[in-house]
């Protein structure tokens, strides 16, 4: 597993959300939870935020003057450039302390004090954010490690549901919980393991959606986003139209399999305008919205997906390579 090397420069905490963050120079890291004492802390996937001291250093030469902590950030590392780190990578401080990113930059909802007086912010495109699995006490000057990511974990995955009634509360969705159930029992059915990270339920329409496709595929760094719905003729079915505006590159060798599979089932097959598709190293692909076209559907891809899915993580080449 590759490894790079760094140093703790910085800790930092508010005890209040909102409120600016301070250094200290040692903290209790609690598993599952984040920095004790630190009101960021919770059962989320960014229960502790990274920025790299080189950054700060390379935004204050621009004339901001900055203090540690002013980003938000709860560590600062010294010795490699956090934002190349990916998802997955383990984060390891001390003997003790070990960390799991799970996201690379985040949405600036509303503009900092920083922005509002540099025109620039570094933490939504610079920081990262990571989830504890191991406790303990930290201080600063500690010695930091990154492993990067091992090539057999789990698919990373998310389910999202487009549908307006649904979203509304007039129906139940069925269609994304039957999504989830088949990924759950794929390991002891097909051996293969996907890790569901985030399940949404939207409203149909493009902009909502292509917003979530990609936060999730750019800063979740998702192997796999599995959408549900809005694939059909009704005019708020732009599920395609979403999908097709975020990839980099089309895969329609998938929703043309899943068609002409779903071909063998119902003639009604041919009104679905769903696509496939890839951004950066996420794959995107549309299902059917009827639980039961969609559990066909994806029972039939399933065990046909990790070939297409290592590719696009490097692990191996693509079919008749050498």
């Amino acid at each position: 597993m590759d490894q790079k090397k760094g140093v703790v420069r910085g800790i930092c905490i508010s005890k209040k959300r909102g409120t600016a963050k301070y250094p200290v120079e040692s903290a209790r890291i609690v598993p599952d939870w984040g920095i004790e004492e630190d009101a960021h802390g919770g059962k989320w996937h960014r229960q502790i935020s990274l920025l790299a001291l080189e950054k700060i250093e390379a935004f204050r030469e621009q004339g901001a003057d900055v203090d540690f902590g002013a980003f938000g950030e709860n560590l600062i590392i010294e010795g490699f450039d956090l934002r190349n780190v990916p998802v997955d990578s383990e984060i390891r401080i001390g003997d003790t302390v070990r960390l799991k990113v799970t996201q690379i930059g985040k949405e600036c909802h509303s503009h900092c004090a920083i922005y509002r007086r540099m025109g620039d912010c570094i933490m939504p495109r610079e920081g990262i954010f990571a989830e504890v699995l191991e406790g303990g006490n930290i201080c600063v000057g500690e010695s930091v490690e990154v492993r990067m990511p091992q090539a057999n974990r789990p698919y990373s995955t998310a389910v999202i549901t487009l549908s307006d009634k649904a979203f509304a509360g007039e129906r139940e969705d069925l269609s994304g919980p039957a999504v989830e159930k088949i990924l759950r029992e794929s390991e002891e059915k097909e051996h293969i393991r996907f890790d569901i990270k985030e399940t949404l339920l939207l409203p149909d329409g493009e902009e909502g959606l292509k917003k979530q496709l990609i936060r999730l595929a750019d800063q979740r760094q998702l192997d796999l986003i599995l959408t549900t719905g809005g694939t059909g003729f009704a005019p708020r079915d732009v599920t395609p139209e979403a999908t097709c505006a975020v990839c980099d590159r089309m895969a329609n060798g998938i929703a043309d399999a899943i068609r002409n599979y779903s071909m063998t089932v119902t003639d009604r097959a041919m009104f679905s305008r769903a696509v496939s598709g890839i951004r950066k190293k996420t794959l995107i692909i549309n299902l059917p919205g009827s639980p039961k076209a969609v559990t066909e559907a994806l029972e039939y891809i399933l065990p046909r997906l990790p070939h297409g899915l290592d590719v696009l993580r490097g692990n191996v080449q693509e079919c008749g390579r050498k």
